[in-house]
């Protein structure tokens, strides 16, 4: 590890920890969203053999990101928070450069897959530094105020990437990417300090990383909160993954999709603000089962009117907002209850809830994906049933006692 890597940088406040927190979490949803007005063009320019193969664009980062949180949670346990994310930016920024020159569609897949990798190295050095800093309540509010904060990602990403389109073709997005990238590697040089000490650092034998991952996976809380992110994120995956073809040929928006998917990403940012501000009162989980609940009575009564009346955009996003309205009050306080019990090994923990919840998710999105036959009623359709699965888990979780109010186990960090 270089002199560089290992020195602690002047301490963040608390402000500047959020929005850098919010800045490299940014990083996958930047990734994913800038691309989605661009897949059709990427299928045309590069001759993809099937249409719903672009759909590949956006689960090969996600797959690849998934997969990398398991070895990336030990590693900065290993070698702190501050020389994880910084050789994450660094190949982020790699990463994006092979996307400009990729000449082929597999190619293309090759470098969003090891782009995917970097922003979950990125994601679990910076969750773990969080935890190193705060637990239970005062994660999440730290969690829901960075939320609301990279929510400018998806509203105003497609909207980039559509404005690029129109002044050049799409490799040029993964231009901006690439700037984005040594941006935040600047910021992360500069300003951020190593929040694990040397005595907490773990070694990197196979026994303490299996036996962390064991830990996580024994623990009721840890296990059921991360499925309940699993199964409700593979629903928005499917989302993601159709957005383009949903908008552009189902409904016909063309130039305009931008516009309907940030319609979508507001009541998501909304959800998450206002859980950072009502979770003390309220609790956790009362919040949690409350909108998984929400989910799947939005998804229900959409599909009846479907039923009834027939597809149409208006009643399609109005299911959608309201859908991911209720999400954004799930994401954060699930995340802030898988990590609780994990203190002393957040960073396999992070890596643990990452791995689990992205790629069973990626997974999960891909195979309802794939049946997109040009009806959006699949997306629907899928927060429905996940929405059901996640209450089940919820149920099991909590041994049947839902919507009460815990006080933390662990006291507040200041």
């Amino acid at each position: 590890m270089t002199a560089a890597a290992e020195r602690s940088s002047p301490q963040m406040r608390f402000p500047e920890v959020v929005a850098f927190t919010a800045a490299v979490m940014a990083l996958g949803a930047l990734s994913i969203d800038i691309m989605l007005p661009a897949l059709g063009a990427i299928g045309t320019d590069l001759a993809t053999r099937r249409a719903n193969d672009v759909q590949l664009v956006v689960y090969a980062f996600t797959i690849g990101y998934g997969v990398a949180q398991l070895f990336f949670g030990p590693l900065s346990d290993r070698f702190g928070r501050r020389a994880v994310l910084l050789g994450a930016i660094a190949g982020y920024i790699l990463a994006a450069a092979l996307s400009i020159f990729s000449s082929s569609f597999a190619l293309l897949l090759a470098a969003r897959a090891l782009q995917g990798v970097c922003t979950a190295a990125a994601r679990v050095a910076i969750m773990a530094s969080v935890r190193d800093r705060f637990s239970g309540t005062r994660m999440a509010e730290v969690a829901s105020a960075a939320t609301t904060i990279f929510m400018a990602a998806p509203i105003l990403a497609p909207a980039i990437g559509q404005a690029i389109l129109l002044a050049a073709e799409w490799r040029m997005i993964f231009t901006f990417l690439f700037i984005y990238g040594i941006a935040l590697g600047g910021w992360a040089y500069l300003r951020m300090d190593e929040t694990l000490q040397r005595a907490d650092r773990r070694g990197l034998g196979l026994g303490p990383v299996f036996a962390a991952f064991g830990a996580f996976a024994a623990n009721r809380l840890s296990l059921g909160y991360t499925l309940i992110t699993m199964v409700l994120w593979g629903a928005f995956f499917t989302y993601l993954g159709t957005a383009q073809q949903v908008y552009d040929g189902a409904f016909g928006l063309g130039a305009l999709f931008p516009l309907a998917f940030a319609a979508g990403a507001v009541p998501y940012g909304v959800a998450a603000l206002t859980n950072a501000l009502v979770v003390r009162r309220f609790g956790l989980r009362r919040i949690l089962h409350a909108g998984i609940a929400a989910i799947v009575a939005v998804n229900a009564v959409h599909l009846a009117a479907v039923f009834v009346l027939g597809e149409s955009l208006p009643a399609f996003i109005l299911s959608l907002c309201g859908t991911l309205l209720a999400l954004g009050f799930v994401g954060p306080n699930a995340t802030a209850l898988a990590m609780e019990p994990m203190g002393k090994i957040a960073g396999a923990a992070a890596s643990a809830n990452g791995f689990a919840s992205t790629t069973g998710a990626a997974l999960i999105g891909a195979f309802i994906g794939s049946r997109f036959n040009g009806s959006a009623s699949l997306v629907s359709e899928g927060f429905l049933v996940m929405g059901a699965i996640a209450f089940a888990i919820a149920f099991w979780t909590e041994r049947g006692k839902l919507f009460r109010h815990v006080p933390d186990s662990i006291e507040d960090m200041p």
